[in-house]
């Protein structure tokens, strides 16, 4: 038979058969198109890729045996047809990352104009612009708990306004300027005589999840202060290759906040936090664990979906003798042991993120146990196959976070529903049962708020 008969007869049996085995549950729901294509488009490639190899091997084969007669048609019109392809994709690839700079750097309609507070980066007195903020600093600093909040949850009088700094990778053109600009915020805001200050790492775009802030300034009726530093404004996907400078630039800023706190007679509690990308970037800052956290003074971290991998593996027997790791709030310890954790790792079980790795492929995660066991959210009738659970994997991570304002989700790369008990719990904040319920209430409607502006036109 000619290779190229050869190769296609067998793409097609191959091809067949993975489409047929990919058509099991995975850890989050895939819009109705995908899931319906993804069988044939994965059998479609992989059946491509056999028949390529075959024709391929079928023809060095009848090369050396004298009868070749060039490349095969069928890797002859794939090759053709990827060049082409390649092209193509070049050039909208350019576009694509274009527009999304483009959109990372402009801001919001309602957000344009500078905060009316001080203690906002890009307010009155800043060192920066709100334009050089970016569209997700701009969100963060202009929306900040207000003294109405803390009352209405609380019951109580606010004791301080709260402090929010925020430096956009487009502040200045290096980590270290950009670190040089958040100590001068942080020192002209007063953040260093307040109680808290929490440590930030946003994700890729630059976006800083304003929820655990509001919980740390709310329960500290103000007295808080939080910073961030962005490295990049473009999604976390396609961020991965940031994640050095945005470790560089954290490790840089616990340095800086390090030296300037020895000759203070007052320290704040400092206080870590990190999600998806963002937890990756700030894990990769202290990646010796714990002699960093005693180092930089750390009172208590708390890391959210972090991306898995063998780094993220390490990370964690890193700090293992002082760290918790819950799939929800329900698992939180009660009573507390002695001594208190300072690490807090909140990862959901069925979280595509925290779940996909390269060793998919050709290992059967512990995650995926022979005898039937599942964590939560985690199909009961899931299965382990070899390249499939890999594929699927991969587009359980485009469609793990699926966000509708208000409605809190403790579901695959969302951790909205979990963050006011675990914050709480990690930042060990003052907080009793009632105040815990207007908390949970209040965020919701904070969030609400928060989107409604973000959808505003001029």
């Amino acid at each position: 038979m000619k290779p190229w008969l050869l190769g296609t007869a067998m793409g097609v049996a191959v091809g067949t058969g993975v489409a047929a085995a990919s058509r099991g549950p995975t850890l989050v729901q895939w819009p109705g198109k995908v899931r319906a294509a993804f069988p044939f488009v994965l059998g479609g490639l992989v059946g491509a890729s056999t028949a390529v190899k075959v024709d391929l091997l079928g023809t060095v084969v009848n090369s050396a045996r004298g009868r070749g007669r060039g490349p095969g048609p069928t890797l002859a019109i794939l090759g053709g047809t990827a060049a082409a392809v390649g092209v193509v994709g070049a050039v909208v690839a350019r576009q694509t990352l274009a527009k999304l700079t483009g959109e990372g750097q402009a801001l919001d309609a309602s957000f344009t104009s500078p905060p009316a507070d001080p203690l906002m980066s890009g307010g009155p007195g800043s060192l920066v612009s709100v334009s050089e903020l970016g569209r997700e600093g701009a969100r963060f600093v202009g929306t900040a708990t207000t003294p109405e909040g803390i009352r209405q949850v609380t019951g109580k009088e606010p004791v301080a306004q709260p402090v929010r700094v925020f430096i956009g990778v487009d502040s200045a053109s290096t980590p270290e300027q950009r670190v040089g600009l958040a100590m001068a915020e942080l020192r002209r805001t007063g953040a260093f005589d307040r109680a808290y200050l929490v440590i930030q790492a946003p994700a890729g775009s630059g976006y800083a999840n304003a929820t655990p802030i509001d919980v740390t300034e709310v329960l500290a009726l103000g007295d808080c202060a939080s910073v961030a530093i962005g490295y990049g404004v473009l999604p976390s996907f396609l961020s991965l290759g940031k994640v050095a400078i945005g470790s560089h630039t954290q490790r840089l800023l616990l340095d800086a906040i390090h030296d300037e706190l020895k000759f203070r007679e007052h320290k704040p509690r400092i206080l870590l936090y990190g999600e998806s990308l963002g937890a990756k970037v700030q894990e990769g800052a202290i990646p010796s664990g714990t002699p960093d956290l005693d180092y930089y003074g750390v009172h208590a971290a708390l890391w959210v979906g972090t991306p898995g991998g063998k780094v993220a593996d390490e990370f964690h027997a890193n700090v293992a003798t002082e760290s918790f790791t819950v799939d929800r709030p329900e698992q939180l310890p009660n009573p507390m042991p002695s001594p208190r954790p300072r690490v807090w790792f909140l990862e959901h079980d069925g979280d595509p993120v925290v779940r996909f790795r390269p060793e998919l492929l050709t290992q059967r995660p512990a995650w995926l146990p022979l005898d039937g066991s599942r964590g939560r959210n985690i199909p009961a009738d899931m299965t382990w196959k070899p390249g499939i659970t890999w594929a699927e994997g991969l587009v359980d991570t485009m469609f793990a976070t699926r966000i509708k304002p208000g409605d809190f989700m403790s579901l695959g790369h969302d951790y909205r529903a979990d963050l006011g008990s675990v914050v709480t719990t990690a930042y060990d904040l003052p907080c009793d049962a009632a105040t815990a319920a207007r908390l949970e209430t209040y965020l919701r409607a904070t969030e609400v708020a928060r989107a409604q502006r973000i959808n505003a036109t001029a």
